[in-house]
């Protein structure tokens, strides 16, 4: 508990260390048998998630049982890592960061993550999955998202639940008070009634953290009009915050042909309190990540599922 008195950074360090002695047993679970199928498991991760990364696409694997592993090195990747994902992804893709041309948009935040999804969409699903995430059980929604080729998202909260909103009723269903400061994506989803109407776009309180991204859908080009929008809304400068790749992908999956919306009962982002019965899918972010030993214990409990 002395921990508690450290800066936020040390905590992290000695909670993160913590954590991957717990589900050191992943090593110990058999390896993917990937397929070439229509489907990509895709993450951005380094070297200090790996095994954590391998609780995630392992679990989620483990319920889909089908797609291949892409992954998206951060630059930390050493080739003893490489090794391990070799024997345990089966032989995945491995794209360096660096060969990720980002062009007009930031680097950084991300951005490369979701621009390497729009790039090489054409001929297969992605789906997007954040490495502090373990799939408890049966994800019936995401794989018959994937099955009628629609792109899905998980719901920042019940708040997401409306659906996709033209950009001006965002700011009237969540922001009725107008324009608000502070996080960026606060200051620029409460701005969006400020963003060219005439194209009736829309956008969904979502989470990149677990997206999928049907194959055949669009690129760069709206990504890059968005881009444009939220620039001339809080300057080319701000566009770099961490934060605006996640509002530019909850922007580009409510303009999908008939996105599916995870019911966001089941598929739930952790801030350490319980939830509810029945959830398959737990995703274990921000400063409750360590919160109350839950991430481990769920991660031991996939893991044991995953050995028998």
């Amino acid at each position: 508990m002395l921990t508690r008195h450290l800066p936020y950074r040390w905590r992290r360090r000695i909670d993160s260390g913590r954590h991957d002695r717990a589900i050191r047993a992943i090593l110990d679970t058999p390896p993917i048998r990937p397929a070439t199928d229509g489907l990509v498991l895709f993450s951005m991760i380094g070297t200090a998630v790996l095994l954590p990364y391998l609780v995630a696409v392992k679990s989620l694997w483990h319920q889909l049982r089908r797609g291949r592993i892409v992954i998206l090195d951060d630059g930390t990747l050493t080739a003893s890592d490489k090794a391990v994902l070799a024997r345990h992804c089966g032989d995945p893709e491995i794209i360096d960061i660096g060969s990720v041309h980002t062009g007009e948009f930031p680097r950084g935040g991300c951005w490369e993550r979701f621009l390497t999804i729009l790039d090489r969409r054409q001929g297969e699903y992605w789906v997007q999955l954040d490495s502090d995430t373990v799939t408890l059980g049966p994800v019936p929604e995401v794989a018959q998202a994937i099955a009628i080729n629609r792109s899905f998202t998980m719901l920042g909260g019940t708040d997401g639940e409306t659906g996709p909103l033209l950009l001006r009723d965002v700011v009237r269903e969540l922001y009725p008070a107008g324009a608000e400061d502070g996080h960026i994506q606060t200051r620029i989803e409460s701005r969006m009634d400020e963003m060219r109407q005439d194209m009736d776009w829309r956008y969904i309180r979502g989470c990149a953290g677990f997206t999928g991204f049907a194959a055949g859908g669009t690129g760069r080009p709206l990504a890059t009009a968005f881009l444009a929008e939220m620039a001339r809304l809080v300057g080319d400068a701000d566009v770099s915050t961490w934060g605006t790749e996640q509002i530019a992908s909850n922007f580009h999956i409510a303009n999908e042909v008939s996105p599916v919306l995870l019911p966001s009962a089941r598929y739930i982002n952790y801030w350490g309190e319980p939830w509810p019965q029945g959830a398959g899918f737990i995703h274990f972010v921000g400063t409750h990540r360590y919160d109350n030993d839950a991430y481990a214990d769920q991660s031991r409990r996939v893991i044991a599922t995953l050995q028998q």
